[in-house]
């Protein structure tokens, strides 16, 4: 089987905890479309994927005690560098120049480029982001850091009006509140944008963080509606693949080994929090990798953060940069 394009979902904060709606928003929400990737069940440990789907639990710990956290967790995503180890400890909110260069020399970005694949970083930008960015005075999280030393161009406001960026937020609520000319979203209709740039290139790539904010805050009815926003994503997700699938096909073989039906979708994370409403604090709770696709298949073996980077690297068919002497979670 030739390389799928991928659409890399990255969920912040995103863990699999009990199937307790006491305690877990994911148990709590309204989840259609999860539900039909997991027979009905919400996304929580002990769901089963449906047929055709790959749904595994990566480990965040790295074999490093102390919490998980996103600089590390997320480097370790994009790199498949064990980023905890090589720091001797979990690091917070963004890259140290130890993962700056780990990014910067095996981010999954770089790797899509020099392999001849076409990706796009989905995330828009504030002006006065962009401009920081320019500057060099922009604090960058792991995603940026690795999309900017792959050459990427980063996306702003006049991409989102194009349909070509979102927002993290996925509606662009909090910047229309902020009085920026943007079109306000439905989280479906987010979905679909996003389901049509990952038609359109090899890698896609998400960066969803706002959960991390409603388990961070410990507001049961704001991480219910984030995760019910995040599911409605999903949901338009999958109908945009279906609808370029639906065209690809009625245009007859064409490029058939390239259309719009070979897209594998990846949802993960970086660590938990959100799915725990008892704290807020991050949790040692293992991770989803939610898979469908062509390509699925590849995510099947994954049992921790750093398995991820080797896979995507795979499904999208170019040489995975491999870590001398520091993969590996155990």
């Amino acid at each position: 089987m030739g390389a799928a394009r991928l659409l890399f979902i990255f969920v912040d904060g995103l863990g699999l905890g009990p199937a307790d709606p006491g305690l877990n928003p994911l148990a709590r929400a309204r989840t259609p479309a999860l539900g039909g990737l997991l027979g009905g069940a919400p996304l929580c440990l002990g769901a089963k994927a449906a047929p055709g789907v790959v749904l595994a639990a990566a480990a965040t710990s790295m074999g490093v005690p102390g919490m998980p956290q996103s600089a590390t967790g997320q480097t370790a995503l994009l790199t498949g560098v064990n980023a905890a180890r090589l720091e001797g400890r979990h690091v917070n909110a963004y890259p140290t120049a130890a993962l700056k260069r780990a990014l910067a020399e095996r981010g999954l970005f770089r790797a899509a480029v020099a392999g001849g694949r076409a990706a796009v970083y989905l995330n828009a930008f504030r002006p006065e982001s962009l401009q920081r960015v320019a500057a060099g005075t922009y604090r960058a999280t792991a995603f940026t850091v690795a999309a900017l030393a792959a050459g990427l161009r980063l996306m702003g406001i006049d991409d989102v009006r194009a349909g070509r960026a979102l927002y993290h937020d996925l509606t662009c609520a909090s910047l229309a509140r902020e009085g920026l000319d943007v079109p306000e979203f439905a989280p479906a209709e987010a979905g679909q944008i996003a389901a049509r740039q990952a038609a359109a290139f090899d890698l896609t790539v998400f960066e969803h963080f706002v959960t991390d904010f409603y388990g961070h805050a410990g507001d049961m009815a704001a991480c219910v509606a984030g995760v019910e926003a995040l599911d409605a994503f999903l949901g338009g997700v999958v109908a945009g693949l279906r609808e370029a699938a639906g065209a690809g096909d009625a245009a007859g073989a064409g490029d058939a080994a390239r259309g719009p039906g070979d897209v594998t979708v990846l949802v993960t994370s970086d660590h938990g929090n959100i799915e725990d409403n008892r704290t807020a604090m991050h949790t040692e709770n293992p991770v989803p990798v939610l898979a469908f696709g062509p390509r699925s298949g590849l995510f099947a073996g994954v049992r921790e953060i750093t398995d991820i980077a080797p896979a995507v690297a795979a499904a999208i068919g170019v040489p995975f940069f491999a870590p001398p002497g520091a993969t590996g979670g155990g």
